[in-house]
């Protein structure tokens, strides 16, 4: 059973940084893509960013310029956010798409982000 643990949030001020880790627990699994996403306070989870094994990757228009994602490795995907909104607060979730279809099979539960103005 795969299973993704998000860690790293937490209440940060505005214009502030902050890191987010997703380890994912089976590292012999081929997972293609991972990403990032989030949902606000009463809005829908929305596409934070993405990244695929062939380095490919693509974020929302709402981050660029702000966030990066990276996976150093299979095991571990990260989401390095800077420049802080407070649109931005959310709980960020991660998730993994094994074939690189757009299918998000597996999601981690969450790690909260608030920023204070």
């Amino acid at each position: 059973q795969v299973e993704l643990v998000e860690s790293g949030g937490g209440s940060v001020q505005a214009e502030g940084s902050l890191e987010l880790s997703c380890v994912l627990s089976e590292s012999d699994r081929d997972i293609c893509g991972m990403a990032w996403f989030r949902q606000r306070p009463g809005k829908n989870r929305e596409f934070v960013a993405r990244i695929r094994s062939d380095g490919s990757i693509a974020y929302a228009d709402s981050v660029k310029g702000r966030f990066t994602i990276s996976r150093p490795n299979v095991k571990n995907t990260y989401l390095q956010m800077k420049n802080l909104k407070s649109e931005d607060t959310a709980v960020y979730h991660c998730a993994a798409d094994p074939s690189c279809n757009g299918r998000y099979t597996y999601w981690g539960q969450g790690t909260q982000v608030t920023v204070s103005t």
